[in-house]
């Protein structure tokens, strides 16, 4: 089981996103005014809140949503889950789609730190069921009945 930390939108593509609290999971979309959301499979994006305060404790000053993360979640290592995880947040229901990324472009923590978690740690999901999730709520895994 896991708490939400942050849920985090970005109305532009290359932009850091911002902690807006609360908001809404379109169904086979992704969140709701979030430039990342679309027809494909990485809808939405999770990161692990102990990787981002393991990456703060190396002198790293970085805000919820800096690493382009949608949800930060504590109680979960997301990129030790298989691909396919199911999770539940009230309505909402995601499929974990894809483990890290490739990084093209060396975005403005990977120059100040020389390192970037997002690649190897986040991971990404489509949304299967819509609905809305906030900051505070609990983010369980579905177990395959």
């Amino acid at each position: 089981m896991g708490n939400v930390i942050a849920v985090c939108i970005s109305e532009k593509k290359g932009v850091q996103k911002k902690n807006v609290g609360s908001a809404r999971f379109i169904e086979d979309w992704g969140i709701e005014n979030d430039a990342h959301a679309g027809k494909w499979h990485r809808q939405v994006s999770l990161l692990s809140q102990d990787r981002v305060e393991e990456f703060r404790a190396r002198g790293a000053v970085v805000d919820d949503g800096a690493f382009g993360e949608n949800l930060v979640v504590s109680g979960f290592d997301f990129k030790n889950l298989p691909v396919g995880t199911k999770f539940r947040c009230n309505d909402v229901l995601l499929e974990m789609t894809q483990i890290g990324k490739q990084c093209h472009a060396h975005c403005e923590i990977y120059k100040v730190m020389g390192d970037c978690i997002m690649p190897r740690e986040g991971v990404f999901a489509r949304v299967l069921h819509g609905g809305t999730i906030s900051v505070g709520d609990t983010l369980t895994i579905v177990e395959e009945e």
